[in-house]
């Protein structure tokens, strides 16, 4: 759900082949002039520049998680699979490189072999690693922030084919930039991410109302070390999770338990529901008082990512927006408020989390602390009225919408909201001066 943000149901060719490419939800598509898979960076770097030479514009794409066109391109298409995998590990310094093409689910599980860990993650993994952090992918944290906050170092192939390093130390001006770049300053091909020694985590999930849970949220987030809570609309039922470091031992949830809320109830039984909203509209409000009732609470504990991610299988497309820490709760009750006046049907839950400020220039936690609003809809079913609605919210609170999400903003809104703005395009303009790596979406949201 930037430099390699999409493709998971792409049909990659030879090179020079034409093909065509579609994300995940199903909602953006592309035919590029021709696809290229490299085996190596050097290859990478000659697609880049056999693509400057043909005139013809460059993007990078992953697994196609994105629901903006971020990574759609008519020109040249690269898919980074073959560049995966770690490539370093020091203990001493507590980093791990990887190829950016690595899935977060092949990552985690290396990590987890090494008896390492990155310190959050965000609830999917099904990302590379370099899409992930090129749009700014985040979990909820009180202290600990986005997967691009974690980095230490990158590198990536620039738009004359050089390929450049990139550190706190290293070209510290284009560090700041592109450990969330959209993909508009190059193309990532390796990340340094900060790891520590695997440790456990404890989760405890219960039921709880609304009017509680926005009432006591900042003692949540507070108390927490990861909190984060899903408000059913048309309900006044919420879901809550804490995640708080544990010493173990690991004990997850039994299998049927186990089975019956991820798979069931989360995905089975949740594919059904919202199959049935979608042929009767009218049935939502009374299914999601049942839904909302389904899940128990349950305690368990076990290593980082199997606390963190879960697996998503009903597809949906979805619009989230960062908002100041201290706007959340008021948002998210005119949100409610809209909800229960208007016709809209909602069948799947608002999910909010949390993030501290961070240091890196286009982060939607960029110099603040953050909390994350997401609304969703499910696949094929007409979003536009609810997310034009919900953003209308947001924008009234100075939100920044996620770069990989859904949302209306342009470059004059952003120049607003994001005090460092006008130095990332600088930036770009430096690096990327002939926009090898621009496309329409880049054109709308970084101006032209």
């Amino acid at each position: 759900m930037g430099t390699a943000t999409a493709g998971r149901n792409g049909r990659a060719g030879a090179a020079g082949t034409p093909t065509g490419w579609r994300n995940w939800a199903g909602n953006v598509s592309a035919t590029p002039a021709r696809v290229v898979t490299p085996a190596s960076v050097g290859e990478l770097q000659e697609a880049v520049r056999g693509a400057a030479g043909d005139g013809l514009r460059v993007k990078a794409v992953g697994t196609g998680h994105s629901f903006t066109a971020a990574a759609v391109t008519d020109g040249v298409l690269i898919r980074p699979q073959a560049l995966r995998g770690i490539t370093a590990v020091d203990r001493t310094a507590g980093t791990v490189t990887v190829a950016a093409g690595t899935v977060l689910k092949d990552l985690n599980a290396a990590l987890a072999r090494e008896g390492l860990s990155l310190t959050n993650m965000g609830d999917i993994m099904e990302q590379t690693v370099a899409g992930a952090i090129s749009t700014g992918t985040h979990g909820t944290g009180r202290d600990s922030a986005s997967i691009a906050a974690q980095i230490r170092a990158l590198e990536l192939v620039t738009a004359d084919g050089r390929l450049l390093s990139c550190s706190e130390k290293e070209n510290p001006e284009v560090f700041a930039a592109a450990r969330i770049g959209i993909g508009a300053l190059g193309i990532v091909t390796s990340v340094t991410f900060a790891v520590e020694p695997l440790f456990f985590l404890t989760a405890r999930e219960e039921p709880m109302g609304f009017d509680r849970v926005t009432a006591e949220f900042d003692e949540h987030v507070a108390e927490n070390e990861h909190f984060e809570f899903y408000w059913f609309p048309h309900t006044g039922n919420c879901n809550t999770k804490r995640n708080n470091r544990s010493q173990g031992p690991a004990a997850p949830p039994g299998a049927v338990s186990a089975w019956v809320e991820d798979e069931l109830l989360s995905n089975g039984l949740f594919q059904a529901v919202n199959t049935l909203g979608r042929a009767v509209p009218a049935a939502i409000p009374s299914i999601a008082r049942v839904a909302s009732r389904a899940l128990s609470a349950r305690t368990y504990t076990d290593i980082p990512y199997k606390v963190f991610t879960s697996p998503r299988r009903v597809r949906f497309v979805e619009m989230e927006y960062a908002l100041p820490r201290e706007h959340a709760v008021g948002a998210l009750r005119e949100l409610k408020a809209m909800v229960d006046r208007s016709d809209l049907r909602i069948s799947f839950p608002v999910e909010v989390r949390t993030a501290p400020a961070d240091d890196i220039t286009l982060s939607t936690a960029s110099g603040r602390e953050t909390a994350y609003i997401a609304v969703h809809m499910y696949k094929g079913t007409p979003y536009q009225a609810y997310f034009t609605a919900a953003e209308r919210i947001f924008t009234a609170h100075e939100g920044r919408p996620h770069w990989g999400k859904v949302h209306t903003r342009d470059a004059e809104y952003f120049a607003g909201v994001y005090p460092r703005f006008g130095e990332f395009t600088a930036l770009r303009d430096r690096m990327d001066p002939d926009r090898l790596f621009g496309n329409d979406y880049l054109r709308r949201v970084l101006g032209a």
